[in-house]
């Protein structure tokens, strides 16, 4: 059935205001809950805190005094929102057992969006970076069954692989080579500029909880580990931002975040099955819904250009979290040895990644590799979860070309 958030009826501004009494959720099961429910909560969890950067944002700009109060008086609710979502993760859920469900969330999001990008650059700009992301996931892995003697399984609940992806080392990449080509936002599929703005906002959010938490452990691996890979978070906020066109103006893009909350809240609601999470979804659907309104009346107003010319005639198909096993499988077996040179893609190693390389490792085993030799030494073995057949060790397989 199709929906047009345009053309529904949400919830006044002013009655959105809610008590300490609805604030205060219970946070979900940790052992009942369905990973995929995580993933819901951890991605709208970034959607909200992207609507609440970019607001304030937006705020230092504008000299409009009416257009920041109705900035504030919008972002008060999205804080509001943004509570309710991120406070339903279990307090009893550790930092690495969260960080593993980020991870989860990172490369299954990223996964579903690359399958069903149509623009053939963004998609191979998204499918370059889930092979990282899924790589983490294998890093952090062997790190939570090192500090806490578990394994990943329960946790990504065999929905996802845990195996080596693009190893985390050959990441590093020179600053400038994480700058990809824009999309034009005049010919752009409103779906690509929804895709993009989910990654980035996604991604930001891994970076910034990587920023806070690593310090926060005392084994000296962990906090390298989170270190090294709060590095490449952040080149992969660097790669999603640059793919958006810097053209959109401050009114194009505020439609644009109120109505990928429309999006992602209406297509986590049709796939929830914890009826008190999906009424949070469809709760906060209602008031993204005015937020949508209102965002249109200040495009209307201020850009003199209707919302419809930029934005789909309806919800696009929905985004669904789901296994991706196979894809991931077959983007292994083709893109593992990629790295990238301006805004490009290359199989060879280069010379500016050569100097990265050697500037960062100094010729010394970086910690995402430690990880796992610290976990062979222990074990005897290193942690994998893999499904439906063996799938070689992609290191095996490195051609002489491959970035080293």
């Amino acid at each position: 059935m199709s929906f047009n958030p345009l053309a529904e009826k949400g919830i006044p501004l002013d009655d959105q205001i809610r008590d300490w009494r609805e604030l205060g959720v219970a946070p979900v099961d940790p052992d009942a809950t369905h990973p995929y429910t995580k993933c819901r909560i951890i991605t709208m969890n970034a959607i909200e805190v992207e609507s609440v950067f970019f607001g304030h944002h937006f705020s230092r700009f504008c000299t409009d005094r009416a257009v920041r109060e109705h900035l504030a008086h919008t972002r008060y609710i999205e804080q509001q929102q943004q509570k309710v979502v991120n406070w339903l993760l279990p307090g009893t859920a550790s930092v690495l057992e969260t960080t593993i469900s980020y991870e989860q969330q990172a490369v299954d999001l990223t996964a579903w969006l690359a399958r069903h990008e149509p623009d053939p650059y963004l998609k191979q700009s998204y499918e370059f970076a889930v092979l990282e992301d899924f790589d983490h996931l294998y890093r952090y892995a062997n790190l939570y069954e090192m500090i806490e003697h578990r394994q990943a399984e329960k946790l990504v609940d065999g929905l996802t692989e845990v195996m080596p992806g693009r190893p985390t080392a050959w990441e590093h990449r020179h600053p400038v080579d994480n700058v990809r080509d824009p999309y034009d936002k005049a010919t752009a599929d409103p779906r690509s500029k929804l895709h993009t703005l989910t990654l980035v906002a996604a991604e930001q959010q891994v970076m910034n909880l990587y920023m806070n938490v690593g310090p926060l452990y005392m084994e000296p691996i962990a906090r390298q580990l989170y270190q090294e890979i709060a590095l490449i978070e952040e080149e992969h906020v660097t790669h999603y931002e640059s793919l958006m066109d810097p053209d959109e103006t401050w009114w194009e893009r505020l439609v644009l975040h109120e109505y990928n909350e429309c999006y992602l809240y209406y297509s986590f609601m049709q796939q929830e099955p914890e009826r008190r999470i999906k009424a949070i979804w469809e709760l906060h659907l209602a008031m993204e819904i005015e937020h949508l309104r209102l965002a249109a009346e200040q495009m209307r107003r201020h850009d003199r250009r209707d919302p419809e010319e930029i934005l789909p005639p309806e919800i696009p198909e929905t985004m669904v979290f789901e296994p991706n096993k196979a894809y991931l499988r077959q983007l292994l077996d083709t893109q593992i040895d990629l790295t990238t040179l301006g805004a490009g893609y290359v199989r060879e190693s280069h010379e500016r990644f050569e100097r990265m390389q050697q500037q960062i490792h100094r010729g010394e085993q970086p910690p995402s590799e430690q990880v796992i030799d610290e976990h062979r030494a222990r074990f005897g073995r290193e942690y994998r979860l893999q499904t439906e057949g063996e799938h070689p060790d992609p290191r095996l397989r490195e051609p002489e070309t491959t970035p080293a």
